[in-house]
């Protein structure tokens, strides 16, 4: 008889199914329009630049580049190894990252279609498309044995239209190493959907399909290991089974994570690489006796809980929207700030009501524990992340929100028809006019860079960035007003920066680079100097050192006509690089107009050394021997010079 009831039940629930299809939406039109909805809203980024992290792993790394013969050093080594292209810089960030499986996506593109984000961008929204209608088809099964009224199924839709057309997805999607979050979130839910394949109907294929995409989806990313929790915490809430036995169903994920984790710590260890004392890896820093020092963890703690408060404000109000939340666009945070309490309190509600009502199996209950548990692993209480926060951080917790604003909207349906419709209606076109506008701020580095700046203004690392971008425009510019305003505003930009991180070497080189070519050289000079008594022995500090001191020297003594500077300046910079070409002619040449015929030699000889084909050196070197009154060199290196180039005296 039992098993007659449960037969009867199934046809039962087939019925309603059919009934609901038929009266409140077809499937089959749902997926379409969802992968169409997908499609359309990021479509404005096709035609959009390279942007942001994307140099790390794809057109600046070294094994991308590769294309197919770059894959096994993307699998062999920490993510990052490929763009510092130098071993120990990949450990900047505290634990390192082993994401291997975007990246090889990324070789395999360049190696079919070279340096194309055009590409780049149509592969991320045909995998955000198949994520919103994989999206759909696992909250289908989780509700399949909901023996509801009605309205369920376009319940589902109406959470896969919230969470397509979020704004906070811009980052994610728009930007082509977003695609990390993206195959993420859709291994993990594929994971789910099969989980609950297998829950139903018993089949073991079911069970390896779990696994494997669990494993993949951590190969993306480490997000997907809460996913752990939210299986079984699925089949819980919607199949009523039992906590142990909801556990069973995790299994296959819990090999997927063994494999990962063995393969991770075989590539980078177990070596958490300390506390990073540089601002921007590590932003639970504070600036004491002319250096920094870390906070402890009830220092850091309400800095913490501040930015969970502001992920769920995002959540409801996504604006203003910025790729950049580091030091100190967010803030050190102490307890006695009202945002700290306010998300504190907040969050210390949702659990309270959350946890005592997990035994009745509700499915708002199943969204708060989802939010809190996907959102943790990013919050630096777990561990630390390198940033404070970020948008592409709750791209996956988002599906919970995005399922519990359309439930409770559900259930309120029959009350406030209406209401609901028109709210609904007002949220979503609201929304795709935010995803779109948003979208075109990642067209390229200039454009993220520069409107994000309004918005972060106490960021040290975009005020950096603006000021990088504006000064490399401006160098390709030729001299006038446009010029003058941009390298005025890099100044001003890295300025701010030096103020807020007043270690942070990459301002100090790109404020002295704007100087320079702004050809304010004192200052120039003055900020690498600045790096080098920071940074003792710094490549960078002390090539750009010498360089502004020889153009400094040249520009006294071309433009100024201020031999006594202009000798200073040249002499400073060649004790840097003794072998720099140019410098050694432009002594040459000054101390030739001096009448120091015998420096000049020496300045002369060594350029000569330097570039022995170059029939200039020579001719330098004739008329710097006949000053001095040596006939018989200066005729020699007039053959020298010659048979380089035989019109090499000519007019």
């Amino acid at each position: 008889m039992a098993k007659q009831k449960t037969k009867k039940s199934k046809i039962q629930v087939d019925q309603n199914t059919a009934l609901i299809e038929s009266k409140w939406g077809n499937r089959r039109m749902h997926m379409i329009a969802l992968a169409v909805l997908s499609f359309l809203l990021y479509a404005n980024t096709i035609t959009h630049d390279y942007t942001q992290d994307d140099a790390i792993v794809i057109y600046d790394n070294e094994f991308t580049t590769k294309g197919f013969a770059g894959i096994s050093d993307l699998l062999t080594y920490d993510t990052f190894r490929g763009f510092f292209k130098v071993d120990g810089k990949e450990k900047l960030v505290s634990g390192g990252r082993y994401r291997p499986l975007t990246p090889v996506m990324f070789a395999i593109e360049y190696q079919l279609f070279g340096s194309n984000p055009m590409m780049g961008h149509i592969f991320n929204i045909l995998w955000y498309a198949l994520l919103v209608v994989v999206l759909y088809l696992t909250l289908e099964r989780l509700f399949l044995r909901q023996e509801s009224a009605g309205h369920w199924r376009y319940m589902i839709f109406a959470a896969c239209i919230l969470f397509a057309v979020h704004p906070i997805h811009t980052e994610a999607v728009a930007n082509i190493k977003g695609r990390d979050e993206i195959i993420c979130l859709l291994g993990s839910i594929a994971s789910l959907y099969y989980a609950l394949r297998w829950f139903d109907d018993g089949k073991s294929k079911y069970m390896v399909y779990s696994g494997l995409l669990f494993f993949l989806a951590l190969m993306s990313k480490e997000n997907t290991i809460t996913y752990l929790a939210v299986i079984p915490l699925a089949l819980y809430t919607f199949r009523k089974s039992s906590i142990a036995n909801s556990f069973k169903y995790v299994l296959p994920a819990l090999v997927g994570t063994f494999a990962f984790l063995a393969i991770r710590s075989s590539v980078i260890g177990f070596d958490m690489g300390g506390t990073p004392m540089e601002l921007m890896n590590n932003p639970f820093l504070k600036w004491s006796n002319g250096g920094y020092v870390a906070l402890s963890k009830l220092e850091s703690l309400p800095t913490m809980i501040h930015c969970l408060g502001k992920y769920l404000g995002l959540m409801v109000m996504p604006h203003p929207l910025t790729h950049d939340y580091y030091p100190r666009h967010i803030d050190i945070m102490s307890w006695g700030d009202i945002t700290v309490i306010f998300s504190a309190i907040l969050y210390l509600a949702l659990t309270a009501y959350a946890v005592p009502n997990l035994n009745k199996r509700s499915v708002v209950v199943f969204c708060i524990i989802y939010f809190i548990a996907t959102i943790s692993i990013v919050s630096n209480i777990v561990f630390p992340i390198g940033t404070n926060m970020s948008e592409r951080f709750l791209f996956m917790p988002s599906v919970g929100f995005a399922l519990f604003v359309a439930y409770l909207g559900w259930k309120n349906f029959d009350k406030n028809p209406l209401i609901i419709k028109g709210v609904f209606a007002i949220a979503v076109i609201g929304m795709i006019g935010k995803t779109v506008s948003r979208n075109m701020v990642w067209k390229d580095d200039y454009t993220l860079f520069t409107t994000d700046v309004h918005t972060s203004k106490r960021s040290a690392k975009i005020l950096n960035a603006a000021g990088g971008t504006k000064s490399n425009r401006a160098s390709k510019l030729e001299e006038g007003p446009e010029r003058t305003k941009l390298l005025q505003e890099a100044i001003q930009h890295t300025t701010d920066a030096l103020e807020v991180h007043p270690n942070y070497k990459n301002a100090m080189l790109i404020q002295g680079n704007s100087y320079f070519y702004n050809k304010e050289f004192e200052k120039a000079v003055g900020s690498y100097e600045r790096i080098l008594s920071l940074y003792p022995g710094d490549n960078d500090g002390e090539s750009n050192l010498a360089v502004a001191l020889r153009d400094a020297g040249k520009y006294y003594g071309e433009k100024k006509n201020d031999l006594a500077n202009a000798e200073k300046y040249l002499k400073r910079s060649i004790a840097i690089r003794p072998d720099d070409f140019e410098t050694n002619r432009l002594l040459g040449v000054a101390n030739g107009i001096k009448g120091n015929h015998a420096e000049a030699i020496k300045y002369f000889t060594k350029v000569a050394e330097l570039q022995p084909n170059d029939a200039s050196a020579y001719v330098n070197l004739y008329n710097a021997y006949g000053a001095f009154g040596d006939e018989e060199e200066a005729r020699i290196n007039y053959e020298k010079a010659i048979k380089i180039n035989p019109n090499a005296f000519a007019k």
